[in-house]
């Protein structure tokens, strides 16, 4: 069987995040060849008609999609998986919806509200404030754009009334993480909970906590760009990983566990997933962000869960190729 191992484009001089897919592209090409399979990378640009001539050629069986941008948009992330619906071409990952619903966080955020999925409250330039008000600590945030773009400490920002965020966003209007909004920041804690598709349906892969090794007082804890690209920054060298936690956990972790199931079935999610969590000083989970298809980079989070369950690459591979 052919696969197409389809991803963004990259072009010169591109940032880290984006480079990265370069990375899963090479990994994933070679667990499918090992599982038999032939595949063929083909980046994906702006160029659509292009891309199904080059299908169309190809013949594929299947499309692996590790498409996170086009043309460095974020907001594109959903065409590739409409483009392979219309075309008929089975892919893995979450499907159009899934991926257009949870890669714009605004709607994403709605859906969780109205489901009584806690999620922070939030604030956009043009509509009302989402709950009551109270002064403390915002953090603006892209609608569109994940891998922490434009997101690092000093969008962290304190607020005594609704007009001062309403003035923030109006001054940053469409910044190099495109159209932004506010959102609570909850001090506290941070979980990011993987999921994987199985036989027996989808699995919670152990879950893991960001922690903010000796971050001194008064730093903002965020996991901005930073601390996932810049390997010379402090924030980069301080945030750890971490799968160890004390007993009295327990009832949180089953709490985080049974949330990012909830959200697998809400948005009707297939192949694997990424549910982030910030949790408060009361031990109230709020969820942060649906991550469709994570990165699946050796460094990343979602390995990094899926190793201490004891599955290897090829392992993982094989369990989303399966649910496409």
């Amino acid at each position: 069987m052919r696969a197409v191992v389809l991803h963004g484009e990259v072009s010169d001089g591109a940032g880290s995040d984006e480079q990265d897919v370069l990375v899963q592209a090479g990994m994933v090409s070679r667990a499918l060849a090992e599982q038999g399979y032939e595949p063929m990378v083909v980046p994906v640009s702006l160029d659509f008609s292009g891309l199904v001539r080059r299908l169309h050629a190809l013949r594929p069986d299947f499309a692996f999609n590790l498409v996170e941008s086009i043309a460095g948009q974020g907001r594109l992330i959903h065409t590739v998986p409409a483009l392979l619906d219309c075309l008929n071409l089975p892919y893995t990952g979450a499907g159009t919806e899934a991926v257009f619903l949870t890669s714009n966080k605004l709607l994403a955020k709605r859906i969780l509200q109205q489901s009584d999925l806690d999620t922070p409250a939030w604030l956009t330039g043009k509509q009302a404030f989402t709950g009551n008000f109270a002064p403390g600590l915002y953090i603006v945030k892209s609608v569109w754009e994940h891998a922490s773009i434009g997101l690092d400490e000093d969008a962290v920002m304190p607020a005594e009334r609704e007009t001062d965020l309403v003035a923030v966003l109006a001054s940053r209007g469409e910044g190099p993480a495109g159209a932004c909004f506010a959102e609570a920041f909850i001090e506290g804690r941070e979980f990011n909970l993987s999921l994987l598709a199985g036989p027996e349906g989808p699995e919670v892969l152990p879950p893991a906590e960001i922690r903010f090794d000796d971050y001194p007082p008064g730093k903002v804890r965020v996991v901005g760009y930073r601390a996932k690209w810049r390997e010379d920054s402090f924030e980069y060298r301080h945030t750890s990983r971490s799968f160890d936690f004390l007993n009295g956990d327990a009832p949180l972790l089953k709490r985080l566990t049974e949330a990012a199931l909830q959200c697998w079935r809400l948005f009707g999610l297939k192949g694997y997933a990424r549910v982030d969590f910030r949790v408060d000083s009361s031990a109230r989970p709020w969820i942060l962000e649906v991550n469709t298809n994570p990165c699946l980079s050796p460094d990343a989070g979602f390995f990094a869960a899926a190793q201490r369950a004891g599955l290897t690459f090829d392992g993982v591979v094989r369990r989303i190729v399966a649910d496409r």
